[in-house]
């Protein structure tokens, strides 16, 4: 059985134990490994974000929380590193910095010559990452987009005239290597396009969105596509 197929046994074995939980004597039986291999992998799956509980002491062991369970993974090396090429190659992107983290769980889970492969692989992809915006102004903006908030933003436009206004985010968008928020702006009164990298400043209210829709934006060009597309 290779290691991802080991993982998600592993963690559905305990999904199904409960609150009973399993001993790691046990888990190293039912997979017939060593038990050191067993708490690598259940400290593997807990880096991945299992939900996993630990109990000391007789009758103790392990368990998953009621309900989680972990997908199996099966990434080719140059998969892995074509992901990680990606996320590398785009820091100003949104959400990067959860796709990093995304990434980092499925590395953590591969069996070890894939995760060496990969390793390897990776050394020999060199990209030349862009400037972006600070991590704060990226992250308010991204909460914005994702809870459908208000977001204060102070703005310098290109013929450098500096504004404070709130803007209902409505979509993110790339295009001519700048990202993009295409917001309706409460100040004008219209839908605008800002550009990331001229927010200088950025703060989530407590203020719902009014349902202003992609529609509004307007037909995207002929070579643009969501990042759901096939």
């Amino acid at each position: 059985m290779k290691r991802a197929e080991r993982l998600h046994a592993l963690s559905e074995m305990l999904r199904r134990n409960g609150s009973r939980g399993c001993s790691a004597e046990r888990l190293a039986r039912e997979f017939n490994v060593s038990v050191r291999t067993v708490k690598r992998d259940l400290d593997a799956l807990e880096r991945s974000g299992a939900p996993i509980w630990s109990r000391p002491g007789p009758g103790g062991g392990f368990g998953l929380a009621v309900g989680a369970s972990l997908p199996p993974v099966s990434l080719s090396a140059a998969q892995a590193v074509a992901l990680m090429a990606a996320v590398a190659a785009a820091p100003d992107a949104p959400y990067a910095d959860l796709a990093s983290a995304g990434i980092q769980k499925i590395l953590d889970v591969l069996d070890p010559r894939t995760r060496a492969r990969a390793d390897e692989l990776a050394s020999r992809v060199w990209v030349n990452a862009p400037h972006s915006a600070s991590r704060a102004i990226r992250s308010a903006l991204e909460e914005a987009m994702a809870e459908q908030r208000v977001v204060r933003i102070r703005y310098t436009s290109r013929n450098g005239t500096t504004t404070t206004r709130d803007v209902e985010p409505v979509l993110f968008a790339s295009t001519n290597n700048q990202w993009y928020l295409v917001a309706w702006c409460r100040l004008r009164d219209e839908m605008r396009w800002f550009t990331v990298s001229r927010v200088e400043r950025a703060s989530v209210t407590k203020t719902a969105c009014g349902g202003h829709s992609i529609r509004e934006v307007g037909e995207p060009p002929a070579n643009a596509r969501p990042v759901l597309g096939r």
